[in-house]
């Protein structure tokens, strides 16, 4: 365990909570967990608190998976193979992270996210429900090809956000309601956290009691936000993407211009 304070580690254990509902619901925890690790250990290692990350938001999303794999239909093998998909993705926007300036590609990626919310805003039938007609093999493979190798190279390449990318792109793509598509993007981001995590324990950059006490409170309110998503419908998990798209805009603007 870091040596780190008390209280610090009560505020660890409270964001990794609420990291957790966020990243059931609609994700994007990521946007609240990893600012708390960096204020938490401030003189560790960004590798060990990236992996100290990882170790605890795989631990929530699994939960959220499973909560929602029993609670709503959803296409298992084809998630696997999204999320197969995006963790060679992300593989190869990490070995290009170095040469690519991420100053260039923030204001590309805030004016997607404000096209974003736009069409979520003005058309509220996006992901209410689900289309009746079935997918395309074509749709099928684009879908794979975007929504696992472009955002799992993204995830890659510049990180925050990449579950509520996952939620749009599914929805848009293969025509989900919002909740299933929060249920897919749960086992695809499974599928990425896992490929990161076995590369930051290799590497040995993982704080594992600190990551294992957070994980529970993880685990806890990942059950609660899928829970709550599966019970309360399409509508309340459009609030809540809305609200992380607006916090995602915001963060990235401070990078850029703050």
């Amino acid at each position: 365990m870091p040596d780190i304070s008390t209280t610090m580690i009560i505020v660890l254990c409270v964001a990794a909570a609420a990291a957790g509902w966020i990243d059931a619901v609609v994700g994007g925890g990521g946007l609240l967990l990893l600012p708390a690790l960096l204020l938490g250990l401030p003189h560790a290692q960004p590798a060990a608190v990236l992996g100290t990350n990882k170790a605890v938001a795989i631990v929530g999303t699994a939960g959220a998976a499973v909560t929602y794999v029993r609670k709503t239909p959803v296409d298992v093998k084809l998630a696997v193979r999204i999320g197969l998909a995006a963790l060679a993705g992300s593989v190869g926007g990490a070995a290009l992270a170095g040469g690519i300036s991420k100053d260039t590609m923030r204001p590309l990626i805030m004016g997607v996210l404000v096209v974003v919310a736009a069409v979520v805003i003005f058309k509220p039938g996006f992901g209410a429900a689900p289309s009746a007609s079935p997918v395309s093999r074509q749709r099928v493979l684009l879908t794979i090809a975007l929504a696992g190798l472009g955002i799992g190279f993204y995830d890659g390449l510049i990180g925050p956000g990449t579950g509520t990318f996952l939620v749009l792109a599914l929805t848009a793509l293969l025509h989900l309601d919002l909740v299933t598509a929060s249920a897919t993007a749960k086992i695809v981001n499974c599928c990425t956290n896992a490929g990161a995590l076995a590369m930051f324990a290799y590497q040995g950059m993982v704080f594992w009691q600190l990551a294992a006490l957070m994980a529970v409170f993880n685990l806890a309110g990942g059950m609660v936000g899928a829970r709550m998503a599966l019970k309360k419908g399409s509508g309340f998990v459009r609030g809540v993407l809305l609200t992380v798209v607006g916090a995602l805009v915001v963060k990235l603007g401070l990078e850029q211009w703050g």
